[in-house]
């Protein structure tokens, strides 16, 4: 945690950022299992680096994964399952992912057009929810800010929940999101690279010092 800010580096290849990660004070370490994403390894490369890995909280990121995916990504050892899923998929889904796993191991990152948010009956199936930049052909990995004062709005109407900022976030732009946002949980990934899969660990260093610099409280 960097100054009461939890701290997620997602989208991680190698055993190298993942170190330069754990060094920044990064709380969890992200894994990408989604085939189409350029960050994307295979649960076989997962394990073949699984035992050097620094001892942070693994999470797996995957959208819209069957069961069978799902669980064996829960055998592999994750500590927590970030999914990414189209706003109106069929609840019985969603309920499915969080018996796979448990709600409090489950991060809901449902893709939400303008003026859609997250349905009320949702909360008791996730302990935790990620917004991220909403694009109508992607699930995440836009490189751009996403709608803060939605962000804002569902954080305060359920302080119960976790609710964890990502899209676009770097640097430059931090400090400004901490600000806009009051959000206590950063989820980054193309913002600290220098190409896709490859973290820049000077920008990195830079993001922690920004997030530790002046900020409302």
């Amino acid at each position: 945690m960097i100054d009461g800010i939890q701290l997620k580096v997602c989208g991680l290849t190698t055993l190298v950022d993942a170190e330069a990660s754990d060094a920044c004070g990064a709380d969890y370490l992200g894994f990408n299992f989604y085939a189409k994403s350029p960050r994307h390894i295979s649960l076989a490369q997962y394990r073949s680096m699984a035992s050097r890995l620094p001892p942070r909280r693994k999470v797996a990121v995957s959208v819209e994964p069957g069961l069978p995916e799902l669980v064996a990504m829960r055998d592999a050892g994750f500590d927590r399952f970030q999914v990414h899923f189209r706003h109106d998929l069929p609840a019985g889904l969603i309920e499915g992912w969080s018996k796979a796993v448990g709600p409090e191991n489950l991060w809901l990152a449902p893709k939400l057009p303008p003026g859609v948010d997250v349905p009320g009956e949702w909360l008791s199936l996730s302990e935790a929810f990620l917004l991220d930049t909403f694009d109508p052909e992607l699930f995440g990995g836009t490189g751009r800010t996403g709608d803060w004062a939605k962000f804002r709005r569902h954080r305060e109407a359920n302080l119960g929940k976790t609710w964890i900022l990502s899209g676009g976030l770097s640097p430059g732009n931090v400090a400004e999101a901490l600000l806009g946002t009051g959000a206590r949980f950063l989820d980054v990934n193309s913002g600290v690279e220098s190409s896709p899969g490859v973290k820049d660990h000077a920008k990195l260093k830079a993001l922690v010092a920004a997030i530790r610099g002046p900020r409302a409280r």
